[in-house]
Parts: C-alpha cells; structure tokens; sequence
C-alpha cells in the first residue's frame, strides 16, 4: 500500500502529456486549443476556397509548411477577449514567426492581380485594399497568393541569426512586434521547445517566456498607436484596425515562410 501512495504521488507530480490537460489546468478552466491530432478547432487553409497548403499536423505539433502555394497565418475558430494563454514553440535556424491575437482582420492577395507601386509590403496591403483586387474564390490554378492578419504579434524569433533582430528590440523574441520591446531575453537555444504565456485583459496585456515576464503593458499605450501610424500610414484600413482596436479577435499562429513548430496550446477565458 505505501509503494502504491508513492506511484500515485509520482505520477501526480509529472507534467502532462502533450496535448493534454493536467488535473490543475482542468480545475483552472483551462482547454485545449489543438488536440494533438487534427485541425480541430482551427480554421482550416486546406478546407478553404481556394483551398491552403501552409499548416500540416505532425508528430503532436501544427507545423508550418515551407513554400506554400498560399502563404497564410492559421487562426482559431473562435474568437477571444480576455483570456490566458499557454503554447509551446520551436523555431528552425534563423527562425521567425509569433503568435498574433485580437485579430481585426484578414486580407487576401492574389498575387497575379497585385500592384506594383511604393511603400513595400504596407504599400502593397494597402493598394489591395483600396482597390478589392483579390478574391480567394477566383484564384486561378497555379497562381501563388498570401493572407495577412492583422493583430497584435508576441515575437519568436532565432535572436542570434535573424536579421530582423538587428533593427531593435522592439523586433525580438518577447516583443510586442514593431511597438514594445521585451524587457529581457528568456528564449532557449534555437531548436530546444520554449514555453510561453500570453495574459489579455482588457488593455493589459503579458508577454512570458520559459517562466520570465518579459513584457507587461497596455493596448492603449501611446508606443502602440505611433507603431501603426509609423508602419501602416500607407494601409489606413489597418492602422486605423489597430489605433481603434475591437476588445474581441481570433488568435493566430503566424506562417513567416520558416520551418516553426507549435504544441500544447491551452486557453482559458477570464471574466
């Protein structure tokens, strides 16, 4: 009976399995986002019109697939307000990608309809959305094509090889990308699984990574709101989108064209 109490107090002090909920999680009000199998619960590129090719399931994590016919971030079924967080992540070699929450809003590009012009990818954005040039429906067999989502990003990125980490901190792992830098490093080496936290309420937001708050601050901070007038002067749809942003959105785990992996993804809403 004694040896049996030890096995009974071991197992309960091993973390989880992936994918899965441990007792503490459950009492929390935790659930699962990915169940380690399917696509369940996650809109779905292949189910699309026309349909994706950029997300796979694979060995219990939603993997990125490398040169996608149709380039696109792949978002919850649901939509979020205040709510906690927890994903594991994994990055190939000079890695980017991160996870993007109260999406406002998608845009479709059709990259035979897209229009030359100035003001790189912002400029691009907002050519297509000036103009309707792009309906997913209609794109012809062949033709590449790519969706943005616009939201707020918690940066992953390989720190040491990337080269957008050289632009400032504001673009490294932890950051709230292009608005607010994170206050320290927390990430593992590239290749090893890193845990992450995410806390939205309201305006307040967290950024944890490995068990380090590496970020804390506000959606109404005045960094936020001169990140997208700097960024997206040339997409006013967008700057607008994140300027005034509605308190409800998707999440969505970001496809860069690297080689990412994700896994455990738990969520529970706070009232």
């Amino acid at each position: 009976m004694r040896h049996l109490a030890l096995l009974l107090a071991l197992a309960a002090s091993l973390p989880a399995a992936d994918n899965t909920l441990s007792p503490e999680e459950k009492a929390a009000g935790f659930r699962l986002l990915f169940d380690g199998r399917t696509m369940n619960g996650w809109l779905d590129p292949a189910k699309q019109n026309a349909p994706g090719d950029a997300w796979m399931v694979e060995d219990g994590t939603l993997r990125t697939v490398l040169k996608p016919r149709i380039s696109e971030d792949l978002l919850t079924l649901d939509q979020f307000a205040d709510f906690e967080l927890l994903f594991d992540w994994r990055l190939s070699e000079r890695g980017n990608t991160g996870l993007k929450y109260r999406i406002q809003r998608t845009v479709f590009v059709d990259h035979s309809t897209r229009q030359p012009g100035p003001n790189g990818f912002e400029g691009m954005l907002g050519r297509e959305l000036a103009g309707r040039l792009s309906d997913r429906a209609r794109l012809a067999p062949g033709v590449r094509a790519e969706v943005y989502s616009v939201g707020f990003e918690f940066q992953l990125l390989d720190d040491e090889r990337h080269p957008d980490a050289k632009r400032g901190a504001d673009r490294q792992t932890g950051a709230l990308y292009s608005m607010i830098p994170a206050s320290r490093k927390a990430s593992n080496p590239v290749g090893e699984w890193n845990q992450s936290r995410l806390v939205v309420r309201g305006a307040h937001i967290e950024h944890w990574v490995n068990g380090v708050k590496v970020l804390e601050g506000s959606l109404d901070d005045q960094r936020i709101k001169d990140g997208a007038i700097r960024r997206w002067g040339p997409a006013p749809e967008i700057r607008d989108a994140l300027v005034n942003p509605r308190p409800r959105g998707h999440i969505a785990l970001q496809h860069h064209g690297d080689l990412v992996w994700f896994k455990n993804l738990k969520i529970r809403e706070l009232r």
